[in-house]
């Protein structure tokens, strides 16, 4: 996957309105930013607050050097431009406040993308901020911060890290120590680090860059949960080979609200190896790292979540249940993202709460206690390789089954549906990426009192 898609900037995911985009960090963060320029929309804009080395201008088709606003007119624009303030000692300085304000009202009311190297770095692979940097606008709407894997097991000096005293502060580890994993994720999480002086408001986003190995890419992968609990996304790649993938909070949105008409009693508070199926559902999703994990209850609610109220899951209680699963579907998304509450929402106003940064979520059946976390992981982890906007199990290579993967590009469409329809109703709107998975007990659900003596017969389940 390409940086500029698993940034969530390039089609589909990008709406048309361009954006301010800052790069800080180290372990190239030049590299990076000029990479995302060339697939962007264009024209695109590049500028720096602080200042950049002369010789970065062979990145891009055209150089700037404004005095004012008035110096920019939009037929200079055009393709990659770097605008920045004069040359200092084979520098480029960074353009004073009253040029960039006016640069990006004009680029926003143009919805052209403007990207801002915010910091330096030395050409470094890691670093520590000092308090003037980053120097981020107030305006900007996405900060990446940007480390490279290469520096993990060098010795915390000069030679590998700018500042390596404030990287050994933040990060916890002594100077010419080997650089952990660890210490790093402490300097990216830490608010005088890697989330120093970001915007409120402004996606945060971790790219770890220089991922040129399987062993970089798998200590990537691994680092990338603990810092999901301070940034919106964690990247991991390597510009050198323009392949990246995306690390995101994924949701898990247990259906639990129907009312078992067909069964004859509510199903999930069925027995499952000494447990109501409930309870072993919302389990499931929490040990395969689903976070949140949201329950929706609608009929026989209270008891229903009697039996799930010591889990550290959400439950969102559906008013409108009656209608179909397409309430609880709303209600579930919703809880993720609220909106202002009105008396047409199906989630009860009692509820308060919200996630931001969740990428996708993972649909969830209450008649399926016997679904592993295996193949939810792998439908996470199948995802990140492209940000698919559907991923479903593939069973015997023809039958669909459940659970499935909607990325957050599908919301907008789930939040539509009406009456007793599920997600697939949304199938024909985006590509479904099937992942081939040799288990049909997915395909098995509880609608009939014989479909529960099979389920707990089969001694393989």
């Amino acid at each position: 996957m390409l940086l500029a898609r698993a940034l969530r900037l390039a089609p589909p995911f990008d709406t048309g309105q361009g954006g301010t985009i800052a790069f800080v960090g180290a372990g190239g963060k030049t590299t990076a930013l000029f990479q995302l320029a060339r697939r962007l929309p264009q024209p695109v804009l590049v500028t720096t607050t602080t200042h950049i080395g002369a010789w970065q201008t062979r990145f891009a088709d055209h150089h700037l050097i404004p005095q004012n606003t008035a110096d920019l007119t939009q037929d200079q624009f055009d393709g990659v431009t770097l605008v920045t303030g004069p040359i200092q000692d084979d520098r480029l300085t960074g353009l004073n406040e009253d040029v960039l304000s006016g640069l990006h009202t004009r680029l926003r009311d143009k919805k052209n993308p403007l990207l801002i190297e915010a910091d330096g770095s030395r050409q470094k692979p890691l670093k520590a901020p000092n308090r003037q940097e980053p120097v981020i606008p107030a305006f900007t709407d996405t900060v990446v911060v940007v480390a490279g894997l290469s520096g993990l097991g060098r010795p915390l000096n000069e030679d590998h890290v700018h500042r390596p005293q404030l990287f050994s502060t933040l990060g916890g580890i002594p100077l010419n120590a080997a650089i952990t994993p660890d210490a790093l994720i402490h300097v990216l999480a830490h608010p005088n680090g890697g989330l120093q002086n970001i915007p409120p408001g402004a996606r945060r986003i971790v790219l770890l860059n220089q991922a040129d190995t399987p062993e970089l890419q798998s200590v990537g992968g691994r680092m990338s949960l603990p810092l999901l609990e301070h940034f919106d996304s964690v990247v991991v790649g390597s510009t050198h080979n323009s392949q990246f993938h995306a690390c995101e909070r994924t949701a898990g949105i247990v259906l639990a609200a129907g009312a078992s008409t067909r069964y004859g009693r509510t199903k999930q508070l069925l027995d499952w190896h000494g447990e109501p199926f409930i309870r072993v559902i919302a389990k499931t999703a929490l040990k395969a790292g689903l976070s949140p994990v949201l329950v929706v209850t609608g009929a026989d609610a209270d008891e229903v979540e009697s039996r799930i109220n010591d889990l550290p899951v959400v439950v969102v209680r559906n008013r409108n249940w009656q209608s179909g699963q397409a309430s609880s579907i709303q209600a579930g998304i919703q809880a993720l993202h609220p909106p202002p509450l009105s008396d047409t929402s199906p989630i009860s106003p009692e509820f308060e709460g919200g996630w931001d940064g969740v990428g996708s979520a993972v649909f969830l059946l209450a008649d399926q206690p016997q679904i592993k976390t295996d193949v939810i992981q792998a439908l996470v982890e199948h995802h990140a390789v492209d940000l698919y906007p559907i991923v479903a199990p593939l069973v015997m290579m023809e039958q669909r089954a459940n659970p499935v993967l909607f990325d957050r590009l599908t919301f907008p469409d789930l939040l539509q549906l009406k009456g007793d329809v599920g997600g697939r109703a949304v199938f024909s709107k985006y590509p479904v990426e099937y992942l081939p998975w040799h288990d049909d007990r997915l395909l098995l659900d509880v609608d009939k009192p014989e479909d529960y003596r099979r389920l707990t017969e089969d001694d393989t389940l």
